[in-house]
């Protein structure tokens, strides 16, 4: 079922990486869209200047600018977050905060003005589940809690808890999805995002960081893909009061990621093996596989990711040597 009428959508985080992708789409179809967005880890740069565009900088933990935005929109896409692991790492508080707080906020405005929301959570709600592809019902296997990462995936899985008891108890139209990896162009380095920061390393003939021994296995989606699936389940009535994973189920080790890239940038770098007490912080854990299975949205939707990781990888190549070469000039 798709949708028929013009919408004006607020996207909370709407300058990050999905986040700017996804305005884009929505702009290309005729929607509206107001950005609410503290810069954080977004850019203005993401963004491309349209009248049927606005961009608010504020935060969703602000409740007046958040109830304002909320009652002027449409839809709401909850995009906001503290997001990669090393910001999460480094920044564990902050972090707890914007996604525990902030998506209370959000999701509470949207339930004062009936508005649909779609929130956006994360794989790493599966913790340690490696038993992989994992349906959205799976087991989320957790270690210690004073352990950064776990704390991060327990604040997901609150702001999924939350949608849900607003969806069965309130009737709060609220779509779930569950972002396993996704790269493509705009992502930054910066937070720990692996494929930016081979590629940079590979560009720049230093050695390429792999943490552990490089056996992990991750998926990776293009973002394109991925916001091709957010539309769908937005314009479907069906997905309401529903949770999906969205991501690609073409698996890889990050080793064998690392030598893709060297071929793809011709690179010299060779691969050094960090191990996780050198990178993070003490009890830092990782999960050994993480694949989705995303049969659920299919079947709804009819969606597949259709990018290979070897069009991935020579599109981001290709943006991280014009980043470079733009630098130099």
């Amino acid at each position: 079922m798709s949708k028929a009428s013009k919408c004006t959508y607020l996207i909370t985080g709407g300058s990050g990486f999905v986040g700017s992708h996804l305005t884009d789409a929505l702009i290309a179809r005729g929607d509206s869209v107001v950005i609410l967005d503290n810069l954080s880890t977004g850019r203005l740069a993401n963004l491309r200047p349209h009248p049927n565009l606005r961009f608010i900088q504020g935060s969703i933990l602000d409740e007046l600018m958040v109830d304002e935005l909320v009652h002027q929109c449409d839809v709401v896409v909850h995009l906001a977050a503290a997001v990669g692991v090393k910001l999460i790492v480094e920044q564990p508080l902050r972090s707890l905060t914007t996604n525990i707080r902030g998506s209370e906020i959000v999701v509470e405005a949207a339930h004062r003005y009936r508005k649909k929301i779609l929130i956006t959570s994360t794989s790493e709600i599966y913790g340690k589940n490696s038993s992989g592809p994992l349906r959205e019902n799976a087991d989320r296997i957790l270690g210690s809690p004073s352990v950064v990462r776990w704390a991060y995936s327990t604040a997901k899985a609150v702001d999924e808890i939350l949608a849900n008891a607003y969806h069965r108890e309130r009737g709060l139209p609220t779509i779930v999805v569950r972002l396993f990896n996704t790269v493509g162009p705009r992502q930054s380095p910066a937070y720990g995002m692996v494929i930016p920061r081979l590629v940079r390393q590979a560009l720049a003939g230093a050695p390429l960081t792999v943490f552990g021994d490089g056996t992990q296995t991750r998926c990776f989606a293009h973002v394109v893909d991925v916001v091709d699936a957010l539309l769908r389940l937005l314009d479907h009535d069906a997905a309401i009061g529903q949770t999906f994973n969205i991501g690609s189920a073409d698996e890889i080790s990050i080793l064998e990621l690392a030598k893709l890239v060297v071929e793809h940038t011709a690179s010299t770098s060779g691969v050094d093996l960090i191990p996780y007490h050198e990178a993070y912080e003490h009890g830092f854990e990782d999960m050994t596989r993480r694949v989705p299975d995303t049969t659920k949205i299919r079947e709804l939707t009819g969606w597949a990711p259709r990018r290979t990781l070897d069009e991935i990888l020579t599109e981001i190549v290709n943006e991280a040597r014009e980043e470079l070469a733009a630098a130099m000039r």
